[in-house]
């Protein structure tokens, strides 16, 4: 078991790739981004509101947030409350993905990089109710080929069950879109449905669906009853779906074992 050192230098790494993820999020929206150029990441990151200049001590993940009370140095504007919980949430995944998939560096580095993948897509869908095709095509493909390993070494169950749960995933959201005329979900979810079944096969796509219905049901009714959505509300489902991706990743064989001693 690696000690708790280890752990902390992973956290530590998680949140330095968190502020880069905050970064990208922001950029992603520009009408120049490509991931050719990566909508300029090159350049120095600056303030949203008031476009001065960051320096190094404004852009240490999340303590500068902390020193600086929330506030941008130089106009003391409001700094948005993802900036930190992006990073948080990226440190302690990191930590997750790390202790349940080490000692094997392949399966470690490819669920975290499925990680910032997922972390993009939950933030940036929960603010402009879309999934962005640049980030969902290149998940897809990259869970594709890291299948294809599985045709190679002629494990064919394990390959035939990732895109039977992918297609199965796709084909049930495509149903709700078309049943629903795209007013309860949208085809941005069908394309996460897609990625979900490929990246986590059977029988934990069930385990993330039921989770990720489960949660949007119990969130949705909250807002309605408090007022701040109506039943005719948009709701983005993305974040919900990589919730459960996530709950399914981590706990989805304990949940499944459990539910099978109920019945």
């Amino acid at each position: 078991m690696a000690s708790p050192f280890f752990y902390l230098i992973i956290f530590i790494f998680g949140l330095v790739v968190g502020s880069f993820l905050n970064c990208l999020i922001y950029r992603l929206a520009l009408p120049s981004f490509s991931l050719k150029n990566l909508g300029g990441l090159r350049g120095r990151s600056f303030c949203p509101n008031c476009q001065h200049t960051l320096n190094w001590q404004d852009l240490i993940p999340l303590f500068s947030f902390l020193i600086l009370k929330g506030k941008c140095r130089y106009c003391q504007q409001p700094i948005s409350w993802q900036y930190p919980l992006v990073e948080l949430a990226t440190g302690i995944l990191f930590i997750l993905v790390v202790f349940y998939t080490s000692p094997n560096l392949l399966l470690t580095s490819y669920f975290l990089l499925v990680t910032c993948f997922l972390i993009i897509i939950f933030v940036y869908d929960l603010k402009y109710y879309i999934i962005p095709d640049k980030i969902i095509y290149p998940a897809i493909i990259l869970a594709l080929i890291f299948n294809l390993q599985f045709l190679i070494s002629k494990q064919f169950s394990i390959f035939n069950y990732s895109i039977l749960s992918a297609l199965g995933a796709a084909i049930f959201f495509l149903a709700i879109v078309l049943i629903s005329r795209g007013k309860w979900m949208g085809v941005g979810d069908i394309k996460l449905a897609f990625f979900m079944g490929l990246f986590l096969g059977f029988p934990n796509v069930l385990v993330a669906l039921f989770s990720a219905i489960f949660l949007g049901a119990i969130i949705g009714l909250g807002l309605v009853i408090s007022g701040q959505k109506t039943l005719k509300s948009e709701v983005p489902f993305g974040p919900f779906l990589v919730t459960g991706i996530f709950v399914a990743l981590f706990w989805g064989q304990q949940i499944i074992n459990w539910y099978l001693n109920l019945i």
